[in-house]
């Protein structure tokens, strides 16, 4: 049954604001020759927030999916919490990887490559962008561009083991990601010197660890109850059993 998790909708927010300079790095020059490439510079805003809805649309059904996988995972095989140690493990390394202090997750990226080769010829044939349109289908194909980042929130998205709520952890942490991608098609190189400031990769890292920790100790807490409870009812059962 769907619930709707204000908690981890506004979690991926934050992930997805706090890891949009990984995504200038990964995604800045092209969004930024997007920006330049329409005829009529007029035209630059609505290209790029159309490109920016097609990638964060892409966001949304690759929610979707991995939610139907939770989902049967949580239903069939008991994966709930396991899945969300998972995810918390990952949102830390992600943070370490933002902040610069271990680059582990890479080995993500490098992974998907493979995937990325079957996509990337359409994304080259739509590469001349001009019209709106052309743009929300390219962001559509960009958004399954291979990055440590989004396999990351996909792992969180999936814990919530609901397509709806996965979809819209997905399209939450897209829209986090929007303000910096935005900016990065006007001022892409000002705006990657900026995020390459120290301090600030540290605090976005530490943010993203924070709420790893956060996802990690829930799912841990959340764990030992149902075991509790099962202890419990298993006595309560045995009891009952030796009144009989």
């Amino acid at each position: 049954m769907f619930e709707f998790d204000s908690m981890s909708i506004l979690a991926m927010l934050v992930i997805g604001l706090m890891g949009a300079g990984h995504c200038v790095g990964m995604c800045g020059g092209i969004v930024a020759a997007l920006g330049f490439a329409a005829d009529d510079q007029r035209r630059r805003w609505p290209i790029l927030l159309s490109y920016n809805l097609g990638r964060i649309t892409s966001y949304g059904l690759i929610g979707a999916l991995v939610g139907l996988l939770g989902l049967f995972g949580h239903e069939y095989l008991s994966l709930g919490p396991s899945l969300r140690i998972f995810a918390g493990v990952l949102l830390i390394l992600m943070g370490l990887y933002l902040a610069g202090w271990w680059h582990f997750l890479s080995w993500l990226e490098r992974g998907g490559q493979h995937a990325w080769r079957h996509i990337q010829p359409f994304a080259t044939r739509l590469f001349r962008v001009r019209t709106v349109g052309r743009a929300f289908l390219f962001g559509m194909l960009w958004g399954w561009l291979p990055c440590g980042l989004v396999y990351s929130a996909l792992v969180y998205a999936a814990a919530t083991a609901h397509p709806v709520s996965s979809a819209l952890s997905m399209m939450a942490f897209g829209l986090g990601t929007l303000p910096v991608m935005l900016a990065g098609g006007v001022f892409s190189s000002q705006l990657k010197r900026w995020l390459q400031i120290r301090a600030l990769r540290t605090a976005m890292g530490m943010i993203v660890i924070v709420f790893g920790a956060w996802t990690l100790w829930n799912a841990m807490a959340h764990n030992h109850q149902r075991e509790v409870i099962s202890e419990q009812s298993d006595g309560v059962s045995a009891h009952q059993h030796m009144h009989h």
